[in-house]
């Protein structure tokens, strides 16, 4: 298989691709009954779970097919089925159902609309041939086509590094969290140059750890997202330019806003107008560095063909820490000197 065959639309609307080739069980039917209608209404080409329904028609359970087959027949569905169910909404993404397959590991999710009934149901295979453009036009045609890792990693895994022994995981991460002690090196060696500066105001040195903590909280939250968004797109000028634009409004909203909450606790706790001017302004500041970072460092590493799930995070970090660093010891020299 082979998924590159063509881009994913992670943005239409999941209940597009849903199956309709399935029956709905009523809650109150035995197992006999259950069977019964499966065989007068077929199942369509796969069904991996069979879902109940109340007389409204809205979904009150799930049933494995493992626990229909084996039941005795004069059981109710009721005592079989489970009623906890995890369900797509109807106005759910291809992408949020995608989040769904990886956090809860189920190869079916029903989807339902606003008063909970069932119009729909989406598959891992479903999933990974139509949806994620997996195969090619005559192995679409297989009825019991597997579920391979190429649908996995088109999720963002990765199933060679999964069960990989000490050994091998140390050297594939060891090299990038060098970037991580580098970087902190280098942080040290600034922070040196700025001693005296330091030790003009204490209260820099308080809040050092929440402007840094800032920083990488904000830069990693931009490069999950932008990570997440490069599984289904290129990387054009064009999408970089709109990222850019998106990312940096994002950036001053956070950044004044923090910016305003920190500089109001320096200046209350500390009634000190100057150390809480150079804290605030510099969180405002960083934190637009720290998304623009976020952004462009997968960006960068996805154009070089290296993997941005494991890279991106210790140079992001690296490098915004740096540059946080350089912009809060700046403006801390410039007002206090």
């Amino acid at each position: 298989m082979n998924i590159t065959a063509g881009t994913p639309n992670f943005d239409a609307r999941v209940a597009e691709h849903a199956r309709k080739d399935f029956p709905l069980l009523d809650a109150g039917m035995t197992v006999g009954d259950a069977l019964q209608r499966i065989r007068r209404e077929g199942v369509g080409e796969r069904v991996i779970y069979f879902y109940a329904v109340d007389e409204q028609k809205r979904l009150v359970g799930v049933v494995p097919t493992r626990r229909l087959l084996t039941a005795p027949l004069e059981t109710p569905l009721s005592e079989i089925m489970v009623r906890r169910v995890v369900t797509i909404p109807a106005a759910a993404t291809v992408l949020d159902a995608c989040e769904f397959f990886v956090l809860y590991k189920f190869l079916a999710f029903p989807v339902v609309d606003e008063q909970r009934r069932v119009i729909g149901i989406i598959d891992a295979n479903l999933l990974a041939e139509e949806i994620l453009e997996a195969g090619e036009s005559e192995d679409r045609l297989r009825p019991t086509l597997p579920v391979g890792p190429e649908f996995f990693e088109a999720l963002g895994f990765r199933l060679e590094q999964i069960g990989a022994s000490p050994w091998r995981g140390f050297r594939f991460r060891f090299p990038w969290l060098l970037v991580t002690v580098t970087g902190g090196t280098l942080s040290a060696i600034l922070a040196r140059f700025f001693e005296a500066t330091l030790a003009r105001s204490l209260v820099l040195a308080f809040f050092l750890t929440m402007v840094l903590a800032l920083n990488e909280s904000v830069s990693m939250q931009s490069m999950s997202v932008t990570i997440h968004a490069l599984r289904s797109i290129s990387v054009t000028r064009g999408w970089l330019a709109s990222a850019f634009r998106r990312e940096v409004v994002t950036a001053l909203l956070l950044g004044v806003a923090c910016g305003v909450v920190v500089s109001a606790i320096v200046f209350v706790w500390r009634n000190d107008f100057a150390g809480a001017f150079v804290i605030g302004s510099s969180i405002a500041v960083s934190l637009v560095s720290a998304c623009v970072l976020g952004l462009g460092v997968p960006s960068l590493l996805h154009r070089f063909k290296l993997d941005p799930k494991i890279a991106a995070g210790p140079v992001t970090l690296a490098v915004a820490d740096l540059v946080a660093l350089v912009i809060y010891f700046n403006s801390a020299w410039l007002v206090l000197r």
